[in-house]
């Protein structure tokens, strides 16, 4: 019995999956809103209001329209499913969190790394530049070359005589 050839140059179709498809991206978005709205007051608020008002209304309603007598077992079983959603639902808004804070930082440590290099470059230019100013002919140097040029000129109209005759 041989087996049919696959081809690799076609995608595969796609199997049939007895779990739910979702996208995991609006699924982390939700869980983010959720895990968001569970660290508020409001929430808390809210919360606070509905365990109150669950206690009382199993307290001092009349016997036939209580659905949750006094060891409020029903409560605790809802606080407990709460609880058990709210928890993964952090969890995984934080560990979406932390992606994100692992993207900026490496962007933030690659920024660092180019800031420093163009900040090494810049000092090796203005290094050299002070290097090739120590051989350039400043204004100041200029200057005093002909304040010298301007004495030894003067110097020459003052004994033209005596140099003269040296010179002989």
């Amino acid at each position: 019995m041989t087996r049919p050839r696959v081809r690799l140059d076609l995608p595969r179709a796609p199997r049939r999956s007895l779990l739910p498809e979702y996208d995991p991206e609006a699924f982390g978005r939700l869980s983010e809103r959720v895990a968001r709205f569970l660290g508020t007051g409001r929430f808390i608020v809210w919360m606070t209001l509905v365990i109150i008002l669950w206690v009382l209304w199993n307290i001092f309603a009349p016997d036939d329209l209580r659905f949750d007598p006094y060891p409020f077992i029903f409560l605790t079983l809802m606080l407990s499913l709460q609880a058990s959603y709210a928890a993964p639902l952090i969890l995984l808004a934080q560990n979406r969190q932390d992606d994100r804070d692992r993207v900026t930082h490496e962007q933030d440590r690659k920024q660092n790394e180019r800031s420093i290099a163009d900040t090494e470059y810049l000092t090796r230019e203005i290094a050299a530049l002070r290097m090739g100013l120590g051989e350039v002919a400043t204004r100041d140097w200029i200057r005093s070359e002909f304040q010298d040029l301007i004495k030894e000129m003067d110097e020459r109209r003052l004994f033209p005589a005596e140099r003269d005759e040296g010179d002989r």
